[in-house]
């Protein structure tokens, strides 16, 4: 049996060659510590496991859901509102999904066509490129550069590829590249995706974890956005609710009216359990959120500040659950230093390639571990490179 030729493009071989090597690494004895796959480590709040508890227990909640209910999406529009001072309608501008990623994996196929353009940036999160391809679209790529705040220069999109754009792709604050976007450049995206009739697709899943004082802000707040765009927001970072499976999308009243379309002929909505566990999350006590925060910026401290002692130079990001570091002097290739520092150091990291052409030079670490592993991972790079 032949499998679709749409398959051929799909690749998760870094990954996959990470695991290998892990094994073996392993089969030598050496414990690894994990700092590639970006998966919270840390539980819910305890209100919020408790909201799941008696939501399971209730026999009523066994059924199809259908879609969020009204509590939920309420619950959302007012989390919006107090945090971002976004008004929205939780009818017509608000979709619950099985997670964020459950959204950015089907909108394309609601918007492109087979050979329409879709901006994507590079790097960027896989799944951006992968529901283009899975829509048959072509992917133009943004590069993310250093020297441009790791912004998409819109200037450089040729009038003719613009003209024929159907999505662009954003997310800020920034998985892998660790870095938040200003209202000056979201008033830049609201302006070009209005001038070319093209839909903004904003992912703000790493929006609350935040450190230093920093508070990230949402595409939807720049006027015109909602014109323009939809946001995909995930109550799997910022309430470590992973494994829970529960995210929005919002904004444009056609765009999330075409996305729910799609997914009722595809799935039959979020468990009502965990619906209810979303609403406590949404409306409950928040200081779980700051507590969260406050955890990854001290991961954040013991890590950079600790190898930037041995020499290795990286900045110190102000939001998301990621370093994006360069990779030493002496390395050109950043699957070879991934490689090396598995081989050597027993840690795994992420090369920056695996997210895109761009990424070549950086690699990506997830900061999942608590700080005692991360001054451990310090210890162990110390051991066995010498950055200086």
């Amino acid at each position: 049996m032949n499998k679709a030729r749409r398959m051929d493009s799909l690749s998760s071989g870094v990954f996959n060659e990470m695991e290998a090597r892990k094994k073996a690494v392993e089969a030598r004895g050496m414990e690894v510590i994990n700092l590639g796959v970006g998966s919270p480590d840390l539980p819910p709040a305890p209100h919020i496991i408790e909201a799941l508890r008696k939501a399971v227990s209730d026999p009523k909640n066994y059924s199809y859901s259908l879609g969020g209910t009204a509590r939920l999406h309420e619950a959302l529009v007012r989390w919006y509102k107090n945090r971002f001072n976004v008004e929205l309608d939780p009818v017509h501008e608000v979709l619950s999904l099985m997670g964020s990623q459950d959204g950015l994996a089907h909108l394309a196929m609601a918007y492109v066509d087979p050979g329409d353009v879709a901006l994507v940036p590079d790097p960027g999160y896989p799944i951006y490129s992968f529901s283009i391809q899975m829509a048959q679209g072509e992917i133009y790529p943004l590069p993310l550069l250093e020297k441009n705040r790791f912004l998409p220069d819109l200037s450089q999109i040729p009038e003719e590829i613009a003209a024929k754009s159907k999505l662009m792709w954003l997310n800020y604050p920034n998985n892998p590249v660790a870095v938040s976007a200003d209202w000056d450049f979201f008033a830049r995206v609201v302006e070009f995706a209005r001038k070319y009739d093209i839909l903004v697709c904003h992912d703000v899943a790493y929006a609350e974890l935040a450190y230093d004082g920093f508070k990230p802000m949402s595409f939807l707040e720049v006027p015109g956005a909602k014109e323009v765009g939809i946001e995909f927001y995930s109550l799997s970072k910022t309430y470590n609710m992973a494994g829970c499976r529960v995210g929005f999308a919002a904004g444009n009243q056609e765009a999330i009216s075409n996305l729910a379309l799609l997914k009722s002929n595809i799935d039959y909505g979020v468990f009502f359990a965990i619906q209810e566990a979303a609403v406590a999350a949404l409306t409950g006590p928040q200081k779980c959120v700051k507590e969260n925060a406050r955890a990854y910026q001290l991961r954040r401290d013991v890590l950079v500040d600790g190898l930037v002692k041995l020499g290795w130079r990286m900045p110190k990001p102000n939001a998301s659950m990621f370093l994006w570091a360069p990779i030493p002097r002496g390395y050109t290739s950043s699957s070879v230093f991934a490689a090396d520092l598995l081989e050597k150091a027993g840690v795994i990291v992420i090369p920056g390639t695996a997210f895109g052409d761009m990424g070549e030079g950086y690699v990506r670490i997830a900061l999942v571990k608590d700080e005692v592993l991360l001054a451990e991972v310090v210890q162990r790079i110390g051991k066995s490179f010498n950055f200086i």
